[in-house]
């Protein structure tokens, strides 16, 4: 462990330059002592690394040292892929192994291009979570992560919607989207599931192999099941009447929703307001969700949705009576 840590510290000085000990701490979660330590390794081992003290000092290479070191270890290369994704690669359990990857790929290259990637950097940033949102990092993730590298089989204690049950699978996949976590799965050679994460209350990896179909592919098999996911729950259709500012509400809320009633829309009597037909799921759950567009919004059709609306609203008008 330290011998990797000591390579890493060298690749991140020749690629970052001079970093104080605090930060090379703060990076490798070991104490400031420790770094220090570390530095007087390399010293000893013939690394001409030197610690600056003062306001601008810090720990550095001497100007033109590079070394040949950049050779990945098995552990590394697995988690190369997640190497830009600090966080994802963190909650998968490899953020120790992805960062030193890193370090090894910026510091194999020449000057010039490491720069050219270290402005990205600090440039860019994706976060790909909503506003009030926050990321899922169910504890089960990096043990669940292992069985689906290793094809290990699993068996889960699953709690859905419907019921809460036992499964036995076959891991074939982790996705993360919108900051939940979602494992694709089979079972007894079915087509492959998607169970989302956090929902799994006990998981055991068991010492059973599972062969991985030759024809699966998760970057194909994720959209094309997302979107079959959106058709079988939005396959009923309602004719509303929006405004202005409940158009502008329902592209925050649903856009796939928006995107329909866009394609859709028609004038109406009333000013301002366009009518449309817009995809929804049951009457109950579409009623709780049509209530945050408040009055910038009236059902015409179909009559079970206008009482499934009445019904929730004289609910919450009575908490208020």
């Amino acid at each position: 462990m330290r011998s990797s840590r000591l390579l890493s510290i060298l690749m991140l000085l020749q690629w970052r330059g001079r970093l104080s000990a605090t930060v090379l701490a703060r990076e490798f979660e070991v104490s400031v002592r420790t770094i220090y330590r570390d530095v007087d390794a390399l010293s000893a081992s013939g690394v001409p690394v030197y610690a600056e003290r003062g306001r601008q000092g810090g720990i550095t290479l001497h100007k033109g040292y590079r070394t040949r070191l950049t050779g990945l270890t098995p552990g590394e290369a697995e988690s190369l892929p997640l190497a830009g994704i600090a966080t994802v690669a963190h909650d998968l359990g490899v953020g120790v192994e992805a960062a030193a990857a890193q370090f090894k790929l910026m510091a194999s290259l020449p000057a010039e291009a490491g720069e050219g990637v270290l402005r990205i950097a600090r440039r860019f940033h994706i976060d790909p979570l909503p506003w009030y949102h926050r990321a899922e990092a169910p504890d089960c993730l990096p043990e669940l992560a292992k069985a689906v590298w290793r094809e290990h089989r699993i068996r889960i204690d699953y709690e859905s919607w419907q019921n809460h049950a036992p499964r036995e699978l076959a891991p074939l996949g982790l996705v993360l989207k919108g900051g939940l976590w979602y494992l694709v799965a089979s079972s007894g050679g079915k087509r492959p599931y998607s169970y989302r994460v956090s929902s799994i209350r006990s998981l055991e990896v068991l010492d059973t192999h599972f062969q991985r179909p030759n024809d699966f592919e998760l970057a194909t098999h994720w959209p094309a099941a997302v979107a079959a996911f959106e058709r079988r729950l939005l396959k009923e259709m309602a004719t509303v009447r929006l405004s202005e500012e409940g158009c502008r509400i329902l592209r925050a809320v649903s856009p796939l929703a928006a995107e329909q009633v866009q394609a859709s829309s028609r004038p109406c009597a009333r000013e301002g307001w366009i009518e449309a037909e817009m995809p929804i799921e049951t009457p109950e759950y579409s009623a709780r969700q049509l209530l945050r567009l408040g009055a910038e919004v009236e059902v015409l059709a179909p009559a079970s949705l206008r009482r499934a609306l009445v019904h929730e609203a004289q609910a919450v008008l009575a908490h208020y009576r």
